[in-house]
């Protein structure tokens, strides 16, 4: 199986049609004598050719070149043999997620739906089907991660934009390590399988190092890292589940008392009677004292008294009535007579009414006691409901220490066997590479010819196993210029043609912006354009390169290369017509 651009076409009028031959293809921007200074062989479509190319391979539109509002509504087409058979794919960029395909295609193994007498394939599964049709990529592998994948395979084969042509293992300066390590591999026949466990590998312990960051509050004072000392752990599990107990061992004992409000009120309000009866009592005892004691002083006066005090009374009272001191005598008697039997009366009530409250003191005590017995005993629903809450959360954050200890005691055997399985994956490697160092050897001669080729000493591609995967690079001795540095990635795209050219399936295709010439001696763009032509002729895939006439090393080919011969489509500036789209935008 190969893949072979016959044509590039569009269903607008202006466009002018590229066809293409095996072998050598080139397309060339010629800037004519009666063209201004102000007009550039840059917007001729050089790039835009490569860019419908990729489009039509299913690459995302970039929106500053065929996703402009200009070219809204065209539709490229790619006449294109694939398995040995010529179909013919088209792609509207009004319509961009669906691809319609022209041609046999009974033995593809993703089959076209037919919609409007039309057979169509979504994007996905186009690519899907090109990474079988061009690197037998298997179909059930297309979503499992770090696998080579059809659009990144295609880059090296295709590279496109300015930033494709800074390393030869990139066709992107955003391109992941990973992403590198397990296409280059792929594509030099080696264990991209080992770059791919390692790739796991690392995401592995991203997990295990995000794990051992992360951080989380919680409203019980439990501590906010995820991850303290085992031993700390253990000594916060010990707390509580102490704390845990205490409160399940309450719980199990409350009582709880439907009407406990009720009768911690009643409860109150005997308290505060029992203060008011006691305080009364307390002043009625007073009263009783003093008048116990003022009996106990009672007694008549002696008779001279009596009668000193009515003398007295006689001399400082004129004109007083003075009776008889008999009956005077008879006075005095009946008044502490009076006043006695008013001292026992007032005596005898008050030692009732004291009785009488103590007695009610002792009712209300008794009934005091038995209340409040019940209400050590008993409790309220709400707090047994705060009782349970406590306990609840106590339990959660006992359930949230175990799971700290069961991640970090996780995390620990899991640093462990990370690195023991990632030591066993690279002595893996190292033994695969091993194994298809015969594969590695070709690619290396390979890269060492065409680099000769060019600057008659051999440059080198280096490959290596180390701690961190696949290793690549490569080195041309008087390397350092830019245009040595872009021969570098020439020589690896050409090798990588070369040794596809004797797989099957294979894309059998190479596709070079003049980018690629940009810096570079005249003399070594002449000998890389013969290498091409010779090597895609012998080996039976298809170069194509896009040049600006100004790159043409005339003076620097071979007596018998004919360069005119390989040019399929001659872009000129002198007028729109002269460009592939046939307008300015």
């Amino acid at each position: 199986m190969s893949c072979t651009i016959r044509a590039v076409r569009c269903n607008r009028d202006s466009f002018r049609e590229v066809n293409f031959r095996p072998g050598f293809n080139v397309i060339l921007a010629d800037r004519t004598e009666g063209s201004s200074s102000k007009d550039s062989r840059n917007g001729l479509g050089k790039s835009t050719l490569i860019e419908i190319i990729h489009f039509c391979l299913g690459a995302r539109m970039q929106r500053k070149g065929l996703g402009v509002v200009d070219l809204r509504g065209w539709a490229f087409s790619l006449d294109i043999v694939l398995n040995n058979k010529l179909v013919t794919v088209t792609r509207n960029t009004a319509e961009q997620s669906t691809i319609v395909v022209e041609g046999d295609t009974t033995d593809w193994s993703i089959q076209p739906k037919i919609q409007e007498e039309q057979k169509t394939l979504r994007v996905q599964e186009w690519t899907t089907l090109l990474g079988t049709l061009m690197f037998g990529l298997p179909i059930d592998d297309e979503e499992r991660k770090f696998q080579p994948s059809f659009r990144s395979l295609i880059s090296y084969f295709i590279r496109r934009d300015r930033d494709a042509f800074s390393t030869p293992f990139e066709h992107s300066r955003k391109q992941q390590e990973w992403n590198k390590q397990v296409n280059n591999a792929f594509l030099l026949g080696l264990a991209w399988e080992d770059a791919r466990e390692l790739q796991l590998l690392k995401d592995k312990k991203k997990l295990l190092d995000n794990l051992k960051k992360l951080k989380k509050d919680t409203e019980s004072g439990v501590a906010t890292g995820i991850f303290g000392s085992l031993g700390e752990l253990e000594a916060m599990k010990v707390q509580l589940e102490s704390r845990s107990r205490q409160r399940k061992e309450a719980l199990s004992n409350f009582r709880v008392y439907p009407e406990y409000h009720e009768l911690e009120q009643r409860a109150n309000r005997l308290t505060a009677e029992l203060h008011e009866i006691t305080n009364e009592n307390i002043i009625a005892q007073r009263l009783l004292d003093f008048y116990q004691s003022s009996l106990e002083q009672e007694g008549e006066p002696a008779e001279d008294d009596v009668a000193r005090v009515y003398e007295n009374a006689g001399i400082e009272l004129p004109g007083l009535v003075i009776r008889r001191l008999e009956e005077v005598k008879t006075f005095h008697h009946q008044l502490i007579t009076n006043r006695r039997d008013f001292l026992l009366a007032e005596i005898n009530r008050l030692r009732r009414t004291i009785s009488s409250r103590d007695r009610i003191i002792r009712e209300k005590t008794e009934e005091r006691a038995e209340l409040l017995e019940v209400l050590q005993t008993h409790g309220a629903l709400e707090e047994y409901t705060r009782l349970q809450e406590i306990y609840l959360e106590i339990v959660a954050d006992l359930n949230e220490i175990n799971k700290r200890i069961k991640e970090l005691r996780e995390f620990e055997e899991g640093k462990s066997a990370l690195k023991i399985e990632r030591e066993l994956l690279i002595q893996r490697a190292r033994r695969d590479y091993e194994e298809r160092h015969i594969q590695a050897e070709r690619a290396i001669d390979l890269f060492n010819a065409n680099s000769q080729a060019l600057y008659e000493v051999p440059g080198t591609l280096i490959i290596n196993v180390g701690d961190n995967g696949f290793q690549f690079n490569v080195d041309i001795e008087r390397a350092g210029s830019e245009g040595i540095n872009k021969m570098k990635i020439f020589c690896y795209d050409l090798m990588l043609a070369q040794l596809w050219s004797n797989r099957h399936p294979s894309p059998r295709l190479l596709i070079h912006d003049s980018t690629i010439f940009d810096g570079v001696d005249e003399r070594q763009v002449a000998r890389a354009l013969e290498l091409a032509a010779r090597e895609s002729r012998e080996r039976g895939f298809q170069y194509i390169c896009t040049l600006n006439s100004d790159m043409i090393p005339w003076s620097e080919f071979s007596p018998d290369f004919d360069f005119d011969s390989f040019m399929r489509l001659r872009l000129t500036d002198d007028t729109d017509e002269g460009r592939l789209l046939g307008i300015r935008f």
